[in-house]
């Protein structure tokens, strides 16, 4: 007995882990507002888990799918303008999409509003929208959701109509139990992206009487916040109000009920205004009515607002519907068409396999993570930032004030002890003015949590980007300097005559600002990779404090131990040097953001071939003025080019040549070869004038399930099925870093037949084809082109939704081993293929033993 109940606990387990790969982060609610007496506003809302993203309608296309929506056609309503979308957006080089620009949503709610225009109310609009999510390490294929809209006009600013119950009209008929039925409107109290949500609601039907329901919405609230009574003054917050749409179906019995603690009289947030509202929970609002066909829906919305004893959120509206013969309760009209009596059942037979049990594979020998993407913590952010602070120690701006300042302190001190100290101070006080050059980032933060992104990552944003670093670079060469005015460096310097810790810190202050010719480049840069990251002011506080941190040591330890300075090189033409080459980086860096703007805008202006061209002149500059061969404004004649220079030399003049190799055509990817040291800084190799991507690595693959399978049986070869996208790039990084390694290759090209099936493919299927499926989250779909269709396949039969996707199979469906996902580990690919090709060929020898007994016997 103990064995059986744990081999069910086994199962239970197994099938709850399969269960729990489908992915669903995305929520869609619908909703409408009328207008006028003909036009309404269709609402669509999108609540996303946290850190999943969905796509703007006007995001490239190069990139992800944008959120679109299909409209079924129809003479009864006509569309008012184009669908307008509302929500937190970020626009910006995007590493899942190889650095192209995309615009997304990353926190919810997110809107979308259609205006329509009605002549005809008997019809519902119908259609469907589509969209794709993304995490920060992968995307899903893009779904579809399907939308219905049953309009029903009332006349602008009307009341709802107030009937006295018809007692004469009532019928004998056996009550329901008064159980409610209800939805909540839910979220977390304050939920990770910072929107705030302290009011949750609840909606319940409960029969009172025969045909006489109550329909009860229930709030709570956080502590400390509150809902306005419907009997507020108007001059202050919005009063909650309850607003039904008219029907024949049913009648309002009195006015909405409110019950719950109340407080009265002037509230501050609001001028003094004497306001009623709801202090603790639970308040309750009931609408008694009585219905004369509970087969139809009594649909509508309240509005409401809340505050706490500081701030007020805006009024929220909410659509509601129940219907009371199907004991249904529902926030917003979630209601779509009715595919239930269409659904295919056999999914064996659509896709001529078996489904596979998921759970005993054929072989174990390749239980692999499916996903080893590494994630970057502040850390590197600092690490980066102190790089920047030394290479600023090296330039003529910093390095000469190293052992004149030192010297200042150890000896003006008095004793060695207080010298140190002072050293020590003028150190701190130096990363402390780096880092609080960030502070002002964060205010502008709390403010609003995206005004960073709004206002940084962009396309103009990238080509100011672009000016201002060809601006530092020509500095950096010495035809001009930049400097702060003159008026703030007096000041400061000024103030260095005040003594003690005030006086340090104004020497420390000075040191920034008369060194900012120097700096600002560096500095630049950590704001430009700050602002263009998910991270905000707070990486470029970590930036800012490691930059601060690497200029601020070499005070305090040569402070500490006076006998290192005898080690630093003399000033001289070198600090000078280092500067054309900081100049020379801020050239290539500057092509980098006038990329990201190319991409974004589709200009075609800097596609691989330009891209990589100017990055390879550059290279070739920095060469040649390391060699002697070109000179800068303040370099000195005749200066003898020493070992290191020379070194740094010819390593650029490496880096021109690898660079070149970008030109180098890959038969096998059919592309121009992509350079691992410039991911996520050049454009897309498929990004091209003239190697566009076709079919990855040139081998022999198929793009339809049925005649993979039937080339598979007819070869005797195992089969790997890939599933992948057009805009997925963890697929395009396999296939362009894995898929060619010499192991990998030759399997693939060898061994196998390759199925890759596109889940994000837009040709329209046959009409045969286009047929109505259960989802595996629930629900039904139809399959209206290829993408719906593989994306259906793999939820269906691998209980997954993500991309890349691989699985290796025999002819007639056996699942050969684990499934992977994205395995940037060309060795543990290598393992999950051999391994499958092992399992197979020993399944094969094992079918074809009793083929090759029973032939001996009958020749015996």
């Amino acid at each position: 007995m103990a064995k059986r109940y744990l081999a069910l606990l086994s199962a239970l387990l197994i099938v709850g882990l399969v269960q729990a790969q489908i992915l669903n982060p995305v929520k869609w609610s619908t909703s409408y507002k009328q207008v006028n007496d003909t036009e309404f506003d269709l609402v669509f809302s999108a609540t996303m888990e946290p850190g999943w993203t969905i796509y703007s309608q006007h995001t490239s296309p190069d990139g992800p799918v944008p959120t679109a929506f299909y409209f079924d056609k129809g003479s009864h309503y006509q569309r008012v303008g184009d669908v307008k979308e509302k929500g937190a957006k970020k626009e910006g080089p995007d590493p899942l999409f190889d650095g192209v620009i995309v615009i997304k949503f990353t926190k919810s709610p997110v809107s979308f509003i259609q205006r329509v225009k009605v002549s005809d109310f008997s019809q519902p609009i119908t259609g469907y929208l589509e969209f794709m999510t993304c995490d920060d390490e992968r995307c899903l294929p893009p779904a579809e959701e399907a939308f219905s809209f049953a309009l029903e006009t009332k006349k602008t600013n009307a009341k709802p109509a107030e009937t006295t119950p018809d007692k004469t009209a009532q019928t004998q008929e056996t009550l329901p139990e008064p159980t409610p039925l209800f939805n909540d409107l839910t979220g977390a109290k304050t939920n990770p992206s910072g929107i705030k949500n302290p009011v949750q609601w609840q909606i319940a039907l409960k029969a009172a009487e025969p045909g006489v329901y109550d329909l009860v919405f229930t709030a709570q609230m956080e502590k400390g916040w509150a809902i306005y009574s419907q009997h507020t003054s108007a001059d202050g917050p919005e009063p909650t109000v309850f607003i039904f749409d008219p029907g024949s179906h049913y009648a309002l019995i009195d006015k909405v009920k409110e019950e719950g603690k109340k407080k009265q009289g002037p509230d501050p947030l609001f001028g003094g205004v004497e306001v009623i509202k709801f202090i603790e929970s639970p308040v309750v609002f009931t609408q008694r009515i009585k219905v004369t066909d509970p087969n139809q829906p009594i649909q509508g919305q309240w509005m409401f607002m809340t505050c706490d004893d500081k701030q007020c959120l805006p009024s929220a509206e909410v659509p509601f519907r129940v219907v009371p013969a199907q004991n249904l309760a529902l926030i917003g009209d979630e209601a779509g068409p009715d595919l239930s009596g269409q659904v295919v059942a056999d999914v064996d037979a659509q896709y001529g396999i078996a489904k596979p049990d998921l759970s005993a594979p054929a072989g174990q020998c390749s239980d692999v993570p499916v996903d080893s993407t590494e994630k970057k913590g502040y850390w590197n952010i600092f690490l980066l930032g102190f790089i920047g602070g030394l290479i600023a120690l090296l330039t003529p701006c910093v390095f000469p004030m190293i052992p004149l300042t030192v010297s200042f302190f150890t000896k003006s001190s008095g004793n060695r002890r207080k010298g140190l100290m002072n050293a020590s101070m003028y150190g701190f006080f130096i990363f402390l003015v780096y880092f609080l050059l960030s502070i002002p980032f964060h205010l502008i933060d709390t403010i609003n949590p995206d005004i960073l992104n709004d206002i940084s990552t962009n396309v103009w944003l990238n080509l100011s980007f672009f000016a201002i670093f060809i601006v530092f670079a020509f500095s950096f060469f010495g035809y001009y300097e930049i400097t702060l005015p003159e008026s703030w460096q007096n000041k400061a310097s000024n103030a260095e005559g005040v003594g003690g810790i005030v006086g340090i810190f104004f020497m420390a202050l000075t040191l920034a600002l008369v060194s900012f010719s120097c700096t600002g480049p560096i500095l630049g840069s950590l704001l430009a990779g700050a602002l263009s990251s998910d991270g905000g002011a707070w990486q470029l506080t970590t930036g800012m404090s490691g930059f601060g941190l690497a200029l601020a040591l070499p005070f305090a330890l040569f402070a500490a131990f006076p006998g290192w300075m005898q080690s630093l090189p003399r000033s001289g033409g070198w600090l000078n040097t280092v500067k054309v080459v900081l100049g020379f980086v801020e050239i290539a860096l500057a092509f980098k953001f006038l990329s990201n703007a190319d991409l974004v805008k589709h200009w075609g202006l800097l596609k691989i071939e330009p891209f990589l061209a100017l990055w390879i002149l550059t290279a070739a500059g920095l060469a040649a003025y390391l060699f002697g061969l070109i000179r800068f404004p303040h370099d000195d004649k005749g200066v003898k080019i020493g070992m290191p220079r020379k070194l740094l030399g010819l390593a650029s003049f490496a880096f021109a040549i690898y660079l070149a190799t970008g030109f180098m055509y890959d038969e096998k990817a059919g592309s121009f070869r992509p350079l691992k040291l410039l991911s996520g800084l050049a454009p897309p190799v498929c990004y091209s004038w003239l190697k566009p991507c076709d079919c990855p690595q040139n081998l022999n693959c198929f793009k339809d399930l049925e005649e993979g399978l039937a080339y598979a049986r007819e070869v005797n070869k195992p089969i790997m099925i890939d599933f992948t996208g057009h805009a997925c790039q963890n697929c395009r990084k396999m296939e362009e870093h894995v898929w060619p390694e010499p192991g990998v290759y030759n399997h693939l090209k060898n061994d196998f037949v390759l199925i890759s099936l596109y889940v994000d493919e837009k040709i329209e299927l046959p009409a045969d084809e286009q047929v109505v499926v259960q989802k595996a989250t629930g629900g039904t779909r139809k399959l209206r082109n290829y993408g719906h269709k593989w994306a259906h396949f793999q939820t269906e039969f691998f209980q997954t939704n993500s991309q890349p996707y691989y699985v290796l199979l025999s002819p007639e469906g056996q699942l050969l081993n684990t499934p992977v996902g994205y395995m940037p580990d060309d060795k543990a690919y290598e393992a999950f293929l051999r391994c499958g090709l092992e399992t197979y060929t020993r399944i094969s020898k094992e079918k074809a033993q009793p083929e090759n007994d029973k032939q001996l016997g009958e020749n015996r």
